[in-house]
Order: C-alpha cells, then sequence, then structure tokens
C-alpha cells in the first residue's frame, strides 16, 4: 500500500531530523558528569560557578573566561603557602612572605598595611575536607589508612559537633608563632636642627588576626588588635595563631618643627625575628684609646657547629658603627640597622658601607687565644665622647659563609661609650705587635718621634732585646729532661718563657693615660718635663707633687724620656697579682732572677 503524499513528507522530515541529530552527536560527543563530581572537582566550573547556578556574564567577562579558561598564565609562587592564598590580599595591602623584609614609605598621619598568609596551610585543609567527606559518606563507623602505616584504623564517624570539634583540634594543632619585627630607617628630621631639642616621634606597630579587624591602625576597636610602639627605630612582637594576621605601621603626624617622611622595612617569620635588638652592651668591650683613635674588641666568639675556627678568622662576623654623642643624627635609630647604616658617622660593615676610618680584623689576643674581632677607630675628636654600637648581618654573612648554614637575620647589640684623650697627644695607640703580641692599648708618645707604626716598633724591639738575653739562659736549662729530673712536672719550660714574655713586656710598655685624669690608681710621670707642645705643668700642682717620690719626675724607663720624651702624662700600673705570679715562675720554675732593667717598676 502505497503512502499518501503527505505521509511522505513526514517519512522525509523525520529522516532529516534524525541524521542531523546523528550529524551533531558525531561532531560534538557529550561529557556526562554527575551532581558529586561538578561540587567535589572546582576545575569543572567556569569561574569558579557550578553548572547548576545561573550564569551572568557580559561579553566581556565570557572573553575573560575564555582566555583564563585557555591560555597559559602567570602565577607567583610563595614557597611557603600553597597555591590557595594566591590573590587573597585585599586590595592596598602588602602580603609579606617568610623571611622577606620588605621595605616602605608612610606619611606622616597615614598607615601602611600588611598581611602575613598563615591559615590556608594545606595539611589542616586536606584534614577538614577528608572530615566532611567522612562524615556525610559514613555512617555509625568509618575505617581510614593511618598515614605512613597503610593499616586500617577505625574509628566512630563524629557528628557535625564532633567535625567543628576535630577541626578546632586540627587547627590548634597546626597554629603557629608568628614573629613580626621592622625597623625604621629614616624619619623625619628637624626644620631648624639647633633649635630642636626633642627626637622625632616614632612608629607604631599594630597587628590583628581577627577577621573582623583586617585594618589594624590607631582608630581601629583596641580590643580586636596589639598595639606595640617602635623604641629607639626597632620593634619586635610575636603571636601563636592559626589565622592570617594582619599588619599596620603607622607615622604619628609630626609637629612643625619637623620635616620629611618615614621609611622602615618589616619582615614576619616563623622561625625567629627578622630584626631584632639585644640589650647586652657586653658583646662590645671599650680596650683604650688615644685623642685621635679607639681599640674596641668583642668577646671570644663561639664557634658554630660544623664551622671551624679558619672560617671564623676569615669571615668577621660582626659590623660596628659608631657615632659623637653630641650629634643627633642617629636619635631614635639607636636599635635600627638600616637607621645606623643610612645615619651613622662611622661604619665597619660588610655590605654596602665601609668607612676608611674604620679599620677591622680577627684576632686571638688575651688568655686562652680564642677568636674575636677587633675594630680601630682613626680620625676621631680628642675629648669627646662617642658610642659603639654592634651588630649582626645575618643575611650578609651568609652569603660569604660556605657552610650553607642559615645564619639568621639582623641583631643589634646595646651602645657601648667609650672616649678620647685630650690634644696633648703624650699618648698614642699600638696594637698588633711582633713580638709583644698580647700588647694592645696607648703608650707614652710624642708626634715628634714619627707615626705609631714607628712607635710600636720602638717598643716591640726593646721588650725583645731584653728577652733575648733571658732567652739565653733558659738555653742553659735542661727543659728536656725525663721527668724524674725536672724541676716541676706541673710546669716546663714553655710556661716559664711565656711567663716572663708577658710580664716583660707588660713592664717595659707602660700604659698611658692623660695627665687630668684624677684616678686614684693612677701613677704620674715624667711631671718635670714639658709636653709636646712646649706646655709645663703649673707651680701649684708640681709643689702639690713634691712630697712624692722621685719616681714622679721621669718616665717608667730612661730610654722613654731619652728617645719619646712624652711629657707629664699618668700610668696604669700593671696588676699586682698577675706580675707576682709571673716573677714567682720566672724565678722557681727556671732558677733565673731578672735583669735590673727589666726589674724597674
Amino acid at each position: 500500500m502505497g503512502l499518501t503524499p503527505l505521509q511522505s513528507r513526514l517519512v522525509g522530515s523525520l529522516a532529516a531530523t534524525i541524521l542531523l541529530i546523528l550529524l551533531y552527536l558525531f561532531l560534538f560527543p557529550p561529557n556526562f558528569a554527575d551532581a558529586a563530581e561538578i561540587e567535589a572537582d572546582p576545575s569543572l566550573s567556569i569561574l569558579g560557578r557550578t553548572l547548576d547556578e545561573p550564569l551572568d556574564y557580559s561579553p566581556n567577562d565570557v572573553a575573560l573566561a575564555a582566555r583564563s579558561l585557555l591560555d597559559p598564565t602567570y602565577e607567583p609562587e610563595f614557597m611557603p603557602f600553597g597555591r590557595t592564598i594566591i590573590g587573597r590580599a585585599p586590595a592596598e595591602v602588602t602580603p609579606l612572605t617568610n623571611n622577606e623584609a620588605v621595605p616602605m614609605n608612610v606619611e606622616a598621619g597615614s598607615t601602611q598595611r600588611f598581611v602575613f598568609i598563615l591559615s590556608d596551610d594545606s595539611e589542616s585543609v586536606g584534614e577538614e575536607k577528608r572530615l566532611e567527606l567522612r562524615s556525610e559518606q559514613n555512617g555509625n563507623s568509618s575505617e581510614i589508612l593511618s598515614p605512613g602505616t597503610g593499616a586500617a584504623v577505625r574509628e566512630m564517624a563524629p557528628d557535625k559537633e564532633g567535625v567543628q570539634l576535630t577541626r578546632k583540634l586540627a587547627r590548634r594543632q597546626s597554629s603557629r608563632t608568628v614573629y613580626i619585627s621592622a625597623n625604621t630607617c629614616q624619619q623625619p628630621q628637624p626644620i631648624d636642627p639647633v633649635k630642636t631639642t626633642v627626637d622625632p616621634p616614632q612608629l607604631t606597630l599594630y597587628v590583628s588576626i581577627s577577621p573582623d579587624n583586617d585594618d589594624p591602625n590607631s582608630l581601629a576597636n583596641p580590643d580586636m588588635q596589639a598595639e606595640i610602639p617602635f623604641k629607639e627605630g626597632a620593634v619586635m612582637y610575636n603571636i601563636t595563631t592559626d589565622r592570617d594576621v594582619y599588619i599596620g605601621i603607622h607615622a604619628p603626624n609630626v609637629s612643625s618643627v619637623f620635616k620629611g617622611i618615614y621609611n622602615f622595612e618589616v619582615a614576619a617569620s616563623i622561625d625567629t625575628y627578622y630584626f631584632r635588638y639585644e640589650d647586652d652592651a657586653q658583646q662590645l668591650i671599650w680596650v683604650d684609646s688615644d685623642s685621635q683613635g679607639a681599640l674596641l674588641i668583642t668577646h671570644n666568639l663561639t664557634i658554630p657547629p660544623g664551622v671551624t675556627e679558619e672560617a671564623i678568622m676569615n669571615n668577621p662576623p660582626y659590623v660596628l658603627f659608631a657615632h659623637n654623642k653630641k650629634d643627633a643624627a642617629i636619635n631614635g635609630l639607636k636599635h635600627s640597622y638600616c637607621g645606623l647604616m643610612k645615619y651613622a658617622q662611622m661604619a665597619a660593615t660588610n655590605n654596602g658601607r665601609h668607612d676608611t676610618m674604620v679599620r677591622t680584623s680577627m684576632t686571638k689576643r688575651g688568655q686562652g687565644s680564642h677568636p674575636k674581632q677587633q675594630f680601630f677607630f682613626s680620625g676621631l675628636n680628642s675629648s669627646s665622647e662617642y658610642i659603639g654600637i654592634l651588630a649582626k648581618d645575618g643575611p650578609s654573612l651568609l652569603k660569604r659563609q660556605t657552610t650553607g648554614q642559615s645564619s639568621g637575620g639582623i641583631t643589634v647589640f646595646g651602645a657601648t661609650a667609650f672616649s678620647t684623650k685630650s690634644d696633648h697627644g703624650n699618648c698614642a695607640l699600638i696594637v698588633d705587635l711582633e713580638f709583644c703580641d698580647q700588647v694592645a692599648y696607648s703608650v707614652p708618645f710624642n708626634p715628634s718621634f714619627g707615626n705609631t707604626t714607628q712607635l710600636a716598633k720602638f717598643y716591640d724591639s726593646y721588650a725583645a732585646a731584653i728577652y733575648a738575653n733571658f732567652n739565653k739562659s733558659l738555653a742553659q736549662i735542661a727543659c728536656e729532661a725525663p721527668p724524674t729530673q725536672r724541676y716541676s712536672l706541673a710546669r716546663n719550660c714553655n710556661d716559664c718563657a711565656e711567663a716572663y714574655k708577658d710580664w716583660l713586656c707588660t713592664v717595659t710598655i707602660p700604659r698611658c693615660e692623660d695627665f687630668s685624669n684624677n684616678a686614684s690608681y693612677l701613677q704620674p710621670r715624667a711631671v718635670i718635663h714639658p709636653f709636646p707642645n712646649g706646655e709645663t705643668l703649673d707651680q701649684i700642682t708640681l709643689q702639690k707633687l713634691r712630697p712624692l717620690t722621685k719616681a714622679l719626675n721621669n718616665s717608667r724607663s730612661t730610654h722613654i724620656d731619652e728617645f719619646i720624651r712624652p711629657g707629664p702624662h699618668k700610668e696604669l700600673l700593671p696588676s699586682l697579682t698577675p706580675c707576682i705570679g709571673h716573677i714567682t715562675t720566672a724565678r722557681h720554675g727556671s732558677g733565673l732572677f731578672l735583669s735590673s732593667e727589666s726589674r724597674g717598676m
């Protein structure tokens, strides 16, 4: 039976429709996904929206979506954090990376904002997701694999309240101590330094871990933030948390007597403070000074594990800043490394600045021959007071070490006060002598004699010549005799030689002080001789000294008055206890007696 014309047209249309559908399916095969996969996999969403959400994009948004999904783009990587935190910092907020110092200017009366991302730790986030899935999929109990063992551990599936409690416990266990520190590098300066007697006001650090206070500042709720003022250009604060840390550094409104902006460096760390201040002036010792120079030295240096003494001697670990007390340029910045680097009058650093007025070197001078670092200043003002500030530049030190061990951040220590002698010029510092290698202090001097190098050679050669006679006598002692024939089992000839050498250098190279120094332990010398500039002591002073011994009229040794002629000065006498100990060792140890020349005291 044939088809009617209407039926023929219907069959043809149906066949064409089926062919079109088959052709479409062939060209555009469909991808199927269930709802669970869409929710669990954000990659199947469009710009973070799942397929069941309404789409409301403008043409620009669609183009942006297509470009962002198809084109390769740059993603910054911050090693301590996962990629989930990228882009989370609010607008106008600078993110801080672990152990990375960030420099910044801040205008007076304004606040600079920072954030240290801590809450999106990958382990804690993974733990929360695992708890959510377990609570949704399991009934009364579940089996999970114990990490690192592969063994199944049966646990009761927590209810909603149990999940929340477990999350809190997980976050508490993942809490970290965040160390926040900052240094002021620049501060407003007085418009008229002559009339201004106050220092510029200090910056203030504000810290918050509350999401409701992501902008800590001077006007925010004080119950939701910590407020820590800078002190001498430095601040340190730590907090233990599992949340993001919001930081604000506020510059006060400066008065009409100051002008300029503040500049600072801020750092956050989960290891330790990047910028540290330690109020320990005993790290640095003032040894002595003359009218134009000063010698300062550190305590014995501790050698870290895995570092050789040779490496320490070749890599001085400290830097030093020095400044005249009357100059107010570093006031308010004495605890700040970058502030001292910018404003201190003198600096001996390993990175960025090294003044010719300061020489630094390593030495083993002193008891025990332990490594120390010394600083020798020159070109100072006479009769002036200074401060020396020791610091340790960890990042710079790390670059100079070959051990590969981290040396920490930047540490500034408390100031050490020192002063220079008067302009009479009859005391001069000598260091690094060849024979009397333990001598490093001021000695009687006259500028007409020559420079300090010639002066040091004069004293050193004189002591060495006296010691040569002692050494000849010591050679006659049976120092290498068997134990049964030795004079002592506790001491040997080397001990005797070293003791005599130390004593000899001490008494033949006197330590010089200004005649104007009225300390009771000082001994006046050469009072009847003129100063190097030709001046003499007045008759009233000489009359007061006449009842004293004849030793006051001359220097300790005749050769000093003969060749150097320093004029009136005072002497710091050798310590009696070591002097007696050395004499006892020299006499009873080897059977020798001191020469009359070296006994003069």
